[in-house]
């Protein structure tokens, strides 16, 4: 690989063969070196889970200059720590997973494969970023959003990214007008409602499949929903950390204080 280039890897949680990725993969190369570690088969809504009662093995797809391809059969944030200890040559420079068929605004971003691997990356300090399209068919044109994911790649390359900060960036499907613009926002206020279908099988055994909509509660122009519905790309800073700063002082009083009396 050609040592003064930016070293990119690509992953995904929709498995090495969805559409996805394939855009990703072509719009990267035109970027740098590309290094691609996905899983051999769908991941979604694994979350940050990790393989730990499997061996994990990696396989070689195609590899020539400046571009190297790997499946592996672990998730996502597998795909990140195997090719971060393992298969890359060096430290990269980004880290991109996606593109997502489907959205992770709002609350999706706690299930998601996608964005599990995007934190990883920001667990280990390196500049990463999320796409998803919101459109969940296997069949999705990924090809309106080409252009805005290489521009938005091309200034984290130039200008960086805070450290231990990444971004969940989500595309609208263009209406009739295209895509508007970019907002940067905060994630929304919403969460699935859920039911589990009820069936028997052949052997009649009860099983049960999750359905459910997404319900949003949060109408502020601000948020990454609000965004995407008026035809925006949303783009959330994100981290890992999980403290909610704001209600220490109360915790803080409820319990420190209840312990010294």
């Amino acid at each position: 690989m050609t040592l003064n280039k930016r070293l990119i890897l690509v992953t995904n949680d929709d498995g090495i063969t969805a559409p996805g990725i394939r855009s990703l993969i072509k719009v990267m190369r035109q970027l740098g070196m590309v290094v691609v570690a996905a899983p051999d088969k769908p991941q979604s809504g694994m979350g940050h889970a990790i393989t730990v009662n499997l061996p994990l093995r990696y396989h070689l797809i195609a590899q020539e200059e400046d571009y190297t391809e790997y499946s592996i059969n672990g998730t996502p944030v597998d795909c990140v720590k195997l090719a971060e200890k393992y298969l890359l040559p060096r430290r990269p420079d980004l880290i991109v997973s996606g593109i997502n068929h489907g959205s992770n605004a709002s609350i999706n971003i706690l299930y998601s494969g996608t964005m599990a691997a995007v934190l990883e990356g920001v667990m280990l300090d390196i500049p990463s970023i999320g796409f998803s399209l919101c459109d969940y068919v296997w069949e999705a044109d990924f090809t309106p959003a080409e252009p805005w994911v290489e521009q938005i790649t091309r200034k984290v390359l130039q200008e960086g990214l805070p450290r231990y900060t990444g971004l969940n960036i989500n595309i609208p499907v263009p209406g009739s007008g295209g895509i508007k613009g970019i907002k940067v926002v905060r994630q929304g206020e919403g969460r699935w409602e859920e039911e589990f279908e009820h069936r028997v099988d052949p052997r009649r055994r009860d099983y049960f499949w999750i359905t459910g909509h997404f319900k949003n509660y949060d109408g502020m122009p601000d948020t990454d929903l609000y965004a995407l519905d008026h035809g925006y790309i949303s783009v959330v800073p994100v981290h890992y950390d999980f403290t909610a700063h704001q209600a220490i002082p109360h915790i803080k009083n409820i319990l420190e204080d209840a312990q010294e009396k």
